[in-house]
């Protein structure tokens, strides 16, 4: 035992002669801590020198909202003497107290309702909750329900006892050497040599040290930053714009009609608010009619500005890149956004209401649908998917347009967004003439896949032991 610290040495000294103590009188006896004293005792605890028993006891206190009801009694047990044997509801919904007593007179049983009159099912005994709430205790069969009800609240106590082991005391009555140690040498000790003969603490280089938890980028951050800097690398520019669009830039500028069903009320975010069309909005009204100046046909149909002028949430990146392309209009131009946007979706692994999407634009005199694959395909290999393939794809705003696909080890090809080329009803009536790849791609999928993860709600939750546990991520140089 000769590894053992002073600390648990003088610890084992304290015990003996009371053979066991709380870590209170320990303390006393030590001059620390209580949490010192329950770290010592571990210590003499893993070298089989003592034993600690951990005790936890949990109190409870009345609310003032309880404090109340213990006085006067729970609502429905105020309610029901108000029933007699029968009372209408109207006269029961007059109480102060219905809004919460008749909800629980029903689920307790305690009345049954017939065209409009409650009737009371006979004597009704204090319940568990109502025993309980008198003088609440621990293990007392109604203080769940109390919990529930915001009547009491809860507050755990832990208490610790150490003993020591047969094998502790013999090692304290052969003697023990509590000479003060050294744990941390000093610059004097080391100019004048004094460590030498200095009683050093003995370490084991067994025992792993206590972990330190640096401050890092929350992981999907990470695979945010790191998109950023893939594109920026490519010489790309980022794009920035405002989360409130008007309809006119969200679904009228990127040929959407008017009916498409994206744009009701069940998949996009409306607002109370309007936004005049830009000018030249003329141009984008003639295409939806009849095409306008270009080979299309239009959706024919009257196209409707003050439907154009409602505001929304954005629900695609795509508002920033048309935007971006008016006010620039001449090649070259290579531009990315990356930012939230929101939909009305059900919440579940693979669906949030609001998320992340990326997205690109590169206009030029001779670029084509190949350059868009290969710009997609160095992207995704600089994110770590080596293995991409595009299915054909459809969208209002892009012909020809796909889907780009990445393979993923036990999950097979997942789709990742949409991309093609802008369609002429996008560019023509603007007077944009050179060709526009586009893409759009969830981005938050793509960071679910790299960080390993099933359910895309794990992106945005605070969760402090998968942030800590977690590898930061980032592409190798």
């Amino acid at each position: 035992m000769a590894d053992l610290t002073l600390n648990e040495k003088r610890l084992l000294v304290a015990l003996a002669p009371l053979g066991e103590a709380g870590t209170g009188a320990l303390a006393g006896a030590l001059g620390t801590t209580e949490a010192a004293v329950v770290q010592y005792a571990h210590l003499c605890a893993d070298s089989g020198l003592a034993e600690v028993v951990r005790t936890t006891t949990t109190t409870y206190a009345l609310t003032p909202e309880g404090e109340d009801y213990r006085k006067n009694g729970l609502p429905e047990r105020q309610m029901l003497e108000n029933v007699g044997d029968s009372a209408p509801m109207r006269d029961l919904q007059a109480h102060p107290l219905s809004r919460i007593g008749i909800g629980w007179l029903r689920k307790k049983g305690w009345i049954t309702i017939r065209a409009g009159v409650a009737e009371r099912v006979g004597e009704v005994p204090p319940g568990d909750d109502e025993i309980a709430l008198q003088d609440p205790k621990e293990g007392m069969p109604g203080i769940a329900d109390l919990l529930k009800r915001n009547l009491i609240t809860a507050s755990e106590e832990t208490a610790w006892q150490i003993r020591i082991t047969a094998a502790g005391r013999a090692l304290v009555d052969a003697g023990l050497d509590l000479t003060e140690e050294t744990g941390t040498l000093t610059r004097e000790q080391i100019i004048s040599g004094s460590w030498r003969t200095a009683n050093l603490r003995r370490y084991s280089l067994a025992t792993p040290p206590k972990r330190i938890w640096p401050g890092k980028t929350h992981p999907y951050g990470g695979v945010l930053d790191d998109v950023r800097r893939i594109l920026l690398e490519m010489g790309f520019e980022e794009m920035r714009g405002e989360i409130v669009q008007s309809a006119f830039w969200d679904f009228d500028a990127l040929f959407q009609p008017q009916d498409h069903p994206a744009r009701e009320m069940q998949d996009t975010f409306y607002l109370d608010l309007a936004e005049p069309c830009p000018p030249g909005w003329e141009g984008v009204r003639d295409i939806h009619e009849h095409g306008g100046d270009t080979s299309s046909t239009g959706w024919g149909g009257r196209w409707d500005p003050a439907k154009a002028e409602q505001c929304v949430l954005r629900t695609h990146t795509t508002p920033l890149s048309i935007r971006h392309l008016v006010a620039t209009r001449r090649p070259p131009v290579k531009a990315f956004a990356l930012g939230r946007v929101y939909r009305r979706e059900a919440i579940d692994p693979t669906h949030l209401p609001e998320f992340e999407q990326l997205e690109g634009i590169v206009m030029d005199e001779d670029v084509t649908f190949r350059d868009l694959l290969g710009y997609l395909k160095e992207f995704y290999a600089a994110m770590g998917f080596d293995a991409v393939r595009f299915r054909p794809g459809y969208f209002p705003y892009t012909e020809p347009s796909v889907e780009p696909e990445v393979r993923v080890d036990g999950l097979g090809w997942v789709e990742l967004g949409g991309a093609g080329v802008f369609r002429e009803e996008v560019t023509a009536p603007w007077g944009i003439e050179a060709p526009v790849l586009a893409w759009g791609l969830g981005i938050s999928r793509l960071a679910m896949l790299r960080l390993g993860l099933r359910d895309l709600r794990q992106l945005y939750r605070s969760d402090i032991d998968w942030i800590r546990d977690h590898p930061v991520i980032g592409r190798e140089e």
